[in-house]
């Protein structure tokens, strides 16, 4: 772990940081020169991050949609590295592939809890400590699925919206204590939450660039937020989507001519 770097002297925690987004944010906060607590709730995998990356950073298991649970994560980043200054809140789950007549919606409590209210409860106990000592910055992952409407996966698509104003609200109303709330709205990732879906089809068809994102994509959007070159900016969704959102690239409507 660096001692120098943009986040030296700075705790991070990151929710969902076993893998996937969460990992490549550990690893970059990390070599920046935070501390950094890995929640999750694979144990084994994010005692395997934690001892990889080495000195400063630790694992925390958590279930962040249990207020207790997230309560008690605050708790380990003070007492073990001594404040806390940047709140990652990751942790999210998918939801059923289905067309929304056919969806029985038995996975929306579920999606609801972790993507939305685990996003509200992190935001305000991380919120609670910045408040009493100076500031910070919480960053909340959304989706392009809450910023486009689309078919299918409405629980998942309704709990990212969610998370977008949600969190514009609460930059409003943090912004008297010095604390930034932010969004980034990844898109078109190759990771385990998107492997059911033909990646390479879909940025052919989707997004004006035509280059694949990888978790460090994401990673250094959240160093960029989680630093002191953004100190002006809250309130914002920064999708990480090669354009997606944007509009969908010229060889798309070719395709379809055909």
């Amino acid at each position: 772990m660096s001692t120098q770097g943009e986040l030296a002297g700075k705790v991070a925690i990151v929710t969902g940081g076993a893998g996937g987004l969460g990992a490549a944010m550990v690893a970059r906060f990390a070599q920046q020169g935070a501390s950094v607590v890995i929640a999750d709730l694979n144990a084994d995998k994010g005692d395997a991050l934690a001892n990889q990356i080495g000195a400063n950073t630790i694992f925390q298991r958590c279930d962040v949609s249990s207020a207790d649970e997230v309560q008690a994560l605050i708790n380990r980043a003070v007492t073990d590295f001594g404040g806390l200054h940047i709140m990652v809140n990751n942790a999210g789950v998918g939801g059923s592939i289905k067309t929304f007549l056919e969806d029985d919606l038995a996975d929306f409590n579920t999606i609801m809890g972790v993507n939305l209210f685990g996003v509200m409860v992190g935001t305000q106990r991380a919120s609670r400590h910045m408040a009493e000592h100076g500031g910070g910055t919480v960053i909340n992952i959304t989706s392009i699925g809450g910023i486009n409407a689309g078919s299918g996966v409405m629980a998942y698509r309704a709990s990212k919206a969610g998370v977008i104003h949600f969190s514009r609200s609460a930059a409003v109303d943090l912004a008297q204590y010095n604390i930034r709330i932010n969004c980034i709205a990844p898109a078109h990732i190759a990771t385990a939450m998107n492997a059911a879906f033909d990646q390479s089809v879909i940025v052919r068809l989707m997004q004006p660039l035509q280059r694949m994102a990888s978790p460090d994509d994401v990673a250094e959007a959240a160093l960029f937020l989680a630093s002191d070159r953004s100190a002006q900016i809250t309130g914002i969704v920064m999708p990480v989507d090669g354009g997606a959102t944007a509009g969908s690239p010229p060889r798309a409507r070719k395709e379809l001519r055909k």
